[in-house]
C-alpha cells in the first residue's frame, strides 16, 4: 500500500502545472521592497533620534542653568563641569569653596514683595513718579556794570557778569533747554540811598539788562527780583526807620510798585517781590493792571525764611544788614503752619505762582504749599545750599554731579514746579547727555 501510493504521487504530479521560480527573479522581488521600508525605517528613526537629543540637551541646560542658579543663590560650589555665567563687573570674585552662611532653599512667606516692581528698568520707568528735566528749571543771573566779570569766591563757579558775559550765559542755556532766568544787580554804592530809588531809574542796569537779553532772545522769560536790599544803603529789603530800626512796610510798598512798573515797562514777563512785606502782592498787581500790564505775572515769595543759607548770596550783590537781621520780616525757620495765612494772602491778592526759599532745609513746607494751592510752585535752590555741595565735591566728600540732581530730584519730588538754582545750566547738560551718569540710571544702563 505504502509502495504503490509512492509510485501514484508521480502520476498525480505530471498531471499539475509545474511552475519554475527564477532565482534572480525572486532575490529582486523581496530585496526592493525591503530596501524602501528600511529607507523609511532609518528615517523615522534619524528624525525621532534627533529630535530626542535636541530635548534632552535643553533639558540637561535647563538643568544646569538652574543648578548654577540654585547654587549661587545658596552659596553653594559650582562643580568645575558647570557652565559659567558671565560675572557683572564689579562684584568681588569669592574665596575658593566659599558658601554663604545660608539655610539651603530658605524663603520667606512673604506675598507681598515691592522689590518686584524694581527689578527692571522698564517696570521703574513707568513707576517714577517724579521727572525732571531742564524745563524746569530757573537760572539767576549776577549782573554788575563792569566790562568784565568777577568771580564769586563763596560761590564757585558762579559770576557777576557783564553785558556780553549775561548774552552768552543765556545762548548756553538755551542750547540745553533752560529758558527761564531771574537777574539780581551788584549795585555800586554811589546809587544806593536809604529809600532805594534807584530801583525805578528807567537807565538802572536791571532795565537795561532787560532790554539787552529780550533783543538778543525775544522767546527766553525773564523775571526780576523786586525788593529793596541791593539798592538800600542799610542792606534791608524795605526802608528803614532811622530811629527805631523798625522796617516800614507800607512806604516800602509804595516803592516796590514803582520798582514794578519800572520793570514791567522795560520788559520782564515776571515780577518777583522777595522783600516779605504785608500786601505787597496785591497793591502789585494793582498797579500793573492799572498800567495795563496784565500779562505780567507775579512771582510771590510766599513762604521766605529768615535763613542762614542766604550768606553767598550776599556776598555776590554785597547786600548784608548793615544792623540786626531780617526776622521781622521774613519767616521763623521753627514754623510751618504759618505758611497757609501766607498761601492764603498771595492767593487772593493775585499772585500766579508761589516760592518757598530755601528749599533743601524746606521741603516740607514746599509740599505744606503743594497741598493747599492750586497754584505752580516754586523753590529756590539758595547759595548756602548750592555751596556746601560745590565744597563738598571739591574737597572729593561727595560727587557734585549725582548729588547735585538728587537734590534737584528731591525739591521736585516734594512739589515744585520749577527750581531757582545756580546748577540749573549744569544740571541741563548732565540730564541732557545720552552717555551721562543721570541717562544710564533712568535706563538702568549703570
Amino acid at each position: 500500500m505504502t509502495k504503490q501510493r509512492a509510485t501514484a504521487l508521480p502520476e498525480i504530479a505530471s498531471h499539475q502545472p509545474v511552475f519554475q521560480v527564477d532565482p534572480e527573479a525572486e532575490h529582486n522581488g523581496w530585496t526592493q521592497p525591503l530596501l524602501g521600508l528600511s529607507c523609511i525605517i532609518a528615517a523615522v528613526w534619524s528624525a525621532v533620534y534627533h529630535f530626542t537629543h535636541r530635548r534632552n540637551q535643553a533639558s540637561d541646560g535647563s538643568w544646569e542653568q538652574a543648578e548654577l542658579a540654585m547654587a549661587t543663590w545658596t552659596g553653594e560650589k559650582i562643580s568645575e563641569d558647570a557652565p559659567q555665567a558671565k560675572r557683572i563687573a564689579g562684584i568681588k570674585p569669592r574665596p575658593a569653596g566659599y558658601r554663604h552662611d545660608v539655610s539651603r532653599g530658605y524663603q520667606l512667606d512673604e506675598v507681598s514683595r515691592p522689590r518686584r516692581n524694581r527689578r527692571h528698568p522698564a517696570i521703574r520707568a513707568f513707576m517714577r513718579e517724579t521727572q525732571l528735566s531742564p524745563a524746569n528749571f530757573i537760572m539767576p543771573l549776577f549782573i554788575h556794570d563792569e566790562d568784565y566779570d568777577i568771580p564769586i569766591n563763596a560761590m564757585p563757579g558762579c559770576n557777576r557778569l557783564c553785558a556780553a558775559s549775561v548774552l552768552r550765559e543765556i545762548g548756553e542755556c538755551v542750547e540745553e533747554g533752560v529758558n527761564m532766568f531771574i537777574l539780581f544787580p551788584k549795585v555800586a554804592d554811589e546809587l544806593k540811598t536809604p529809600d532805594g530809588r534807584q530801583c525805578y531809574d528807567p537807565s538802572d542796569i536791571v532795565m537795561r539788562t532787560i532790554k539787552l537779553i529780550k533783543g538778543a532772545y525775544p522767546d527766553v522769560i525773564i523775571c526780576t527780583d523786586i525788593a529793596l536790599d541791593p539798592y538800600n544803603t542799610d542792606g534791608h529789603d524795605g526802608i528803614v526807620d532811622d530811629i527805631t530800626g523798625v522796617i516800614q512796610n507800607d512806604i516800602t510798598v509804595e516803592q516796590l510798585c514803582k520798582q514794578a512798573l519800572a520793570q514791567a515797562r522795560a520788559g520782564t514777563d515776571i515780577v518777583a517781590p522777595s522783600d516779605m512785606q504785608d500786601g505787597r502782592i496785591g497793591a502789585i498787581r494793582d498797579a500793573l493792571d492799572g498800567e495795563g500790564f496784565t500779562h505780567v505775572g507775579i512771582m510771590s515769595y510766599c513762604a521766605k525764611y529768615a535763613s542762614a543759607f542766604y550768606g553767598p548770596f550776599r556776598e555776590a550783590l554785597d547786600s548784608n544788614p548793615s544792623f540786626g537781621d531780617k526776622s521781622t520780616y521774613q519767616m521763623d525757620p521753627a514754623n510751618r503752619r504759618e505758611a497757609l495765612r501766607e498761601i492764603e494772602l498771595d492767593e487772593a491778592e493775585g499772585a500766579d505762582i508761589l516760592m518757598v526759599k530755601p528749599a533743601i532745609a524746606y521741603l516740607d513746607v514746599i509740599m505744606t504749599l503743594k497741598d493747599n494751592s492750586a497754584l505752580p510752585i516754586a523753590a529756590y535752590q539758595v547759595s548756602g545750599e548750592y555751596s556746601m555741595i560745590k565744597a563738598a565735591a571739591q574737597a572729593g566728600f561727595i560727587d557734585e554731579q549725582k548729588v547735585a540732581l538728587e537734590s534737584l530730584l528731591s525739591i521736585r519730588r516734594a512739589g515744585a514746579d520749577v527750581i531757582l538754582t545756580y546748577f540749573a545750566k549744569d544740571a541741563a547738560r548732565w540730564i541732557n547727555d545720552p552717555n551721562g551718569w543721570w541717562q544710564k540710571k533712568m535706563s538702568g544702563k549703570l
